[in-house]
């Protein structure tokens, strides 16, 4: 809401053909100085957010960040076979380490509307494999903005302290920042999601349609 506020009082500004400038000091109550402020008294006690929300809502809309499926929404994988789709069953590793299990698995998620849980942990795989200090930087940016920010409607779950070092090292962000992170979501799916989707109806129909062509 303060940043339409904010777009609609440009716009009234521009037809009045004064200068953004000039127009927001004299809106200020007549006060020109550089620290009135900015356009309405109902805008005061957010101006500095504004400032800050604004500077943050620019990173990723960079030319380098467009492509945010650079950061693995969608893994392309080859039909499982029965004894894969088999070995699923006997631990969350078999069935994490294989790309179809992934797959498989995030697509259980979506219907649980907890899909973000597992894009955030293979984002993080991704970062892990980024060299480049400039892309590390950019990449645990956007990981950040998507899946740990609490203005996110992708957020996931995560505790206080968990989020309290990530916000710390944000200023210096490494390959491994989100390793605790990823390890507390990687926990949450195998405890909570993953006994659920063992017994689901995907799982058996799959299991049962690989098993009938093979015969």
């Amino acid at each position: 809401m303060g940043s339409e506020r904010i777009e609609k009082r440009k716009r009234q500004m521009s037809i009045a053909q004064e200068p953004p400038r000039a127009a927001r000091g004299q809106h200020a109550g007549g006060n020109r100085g550089s620290n009135a402020c900015c356009f309405c008294w109902c805008c005061c006690c957010s101006c500095s957010c504004l400032t800050v929300r604004n500077q943050e809502e620019q990173r990723p809309r960079r030319a380098s960040h467009e492509p945010r499926i650079g950061l693995p929404t969608c893994e392309k994988s080859a039909t499982p076979t029965l004894e894969e789709v088999s070995a699923w069953a006997q631990s969350f590793d078999k069935l994490m380490i294989t790309p179809a299990g992934r797959d498989t698995f995030r697509e259980f998620l979506r219907t649980e509307f907890s899909e973000e849980n597992m894009l955030f942990w293979m984002a993080c795989e991704e970062l892990k494999t980024e060299a480049n200090k400039n892309m590390i930087e950019e990449k645990a940016r956007i990981i950040y903005e998507d899946y740990i920010s609490i203005l996110s409607p992708k957020e996931v779950s995560l505790d206080s302290g968990v989020r309290e070092v990530i916000n710390r090292n944000m200023l210096e962000p490494s390959p491994d920042i989100f390793d605790d992170a990823q390890l507390q979501i990687y926990t949450l799916m195998h405890r909570d999601s993953y006994p659920r989707f063992m017994n689901s109806t995907l799982y058996k129909d799959l299991l049962q349609s690989l098993s009938e062509k093979s015969i």
